[in-house]
C-alpha cells in the first residue's frame, strides 16, 4: 500500500471562456437594446428660417385661418369642402399644372384643413405644393 501523501492539485479556473461568453452577452444586449424615449412630444409649428415670401405670378397662395376658413390669393373661398377649394384653385391657377401652391396655414389651424387644401390641389392637377413659414425671430417677437 502506498501511504505517501499525494501532492494536492490546485484547481485551475480558466477565465478566458468565461470572459468570451460575457463579451458575447454584452454585445447582444447592446445591439438589441433601444435607447428611444417617447415620453413627450412638444411641437411648435410653423416656424422655420426661410427667405421672405415672394410674389411670383405662378404662385397660388392658399391661406388657412385658425377657424378653418380658406382664401386663395386673398380671395375668400365660399365653402370648406374639398370640391369648393378645388374649384377655386383651378380658377386661380393661371399657369395650369405649372402653378405652385403655397399653403400658408395658421399655427392653430386644424390639421384636416391643410389636408383638405392638399387634396383639392391634387384634384385640380396641381402637384407642386409647398408650405409657408415664418422665421424663428418673427415667431419670438409675437
Amino acid at each position: 500500500m502506498n501511504f505517501r501523501p499525494r501532492a494536492k492539485e490546485e484547481p485551475e479556473i480558466n477565465l478566458i471562456p468565461f470572459i468570451d461568453v460575457l463579451l458575447v452577452v454584452l454585445i447582444f444586449l447592446m445591439l438589441s437594446t433601444t435607447y428611444s424615449k417617447f415620453t413627450e412630444l412638444q411641437l411648435r409649428l410653423p416656424v422655420a428660417d426661410a427667405e421672405a415670401q415672394r410674389d411670383y405670378p405662378k404662385e397660388v397662395i392658399v391661406t388657412v385661418s385658425s377657424d378653418g376658413k380658406y382664401s386663395i390669393n386673398r380671395v375668400p373661398v365660399a365653402g370648406r369642402s374639398v370640391e369648393a377649394v378645388a374649384l377655386a384653385l383651378a380658377e386661380a391657377a393661371k399657369y395650369g399644372k405649372d402653378s405652385v401652391v403655397i399653403i400658408s396655414a395658421d399655427a392653430a389651424a386644424v390639421h384636416q384643413s391643410v389636408i383638405t387644401v392638399m387634396e383639392a390641389a391634387r384634384r385640380s392637377g396641381l402637384n407642386h405644393i409647398t408650405f409657408a413659414t415664418q422665421s424663428s425671430a418673427q415667431a419670438g417677437s409675437r
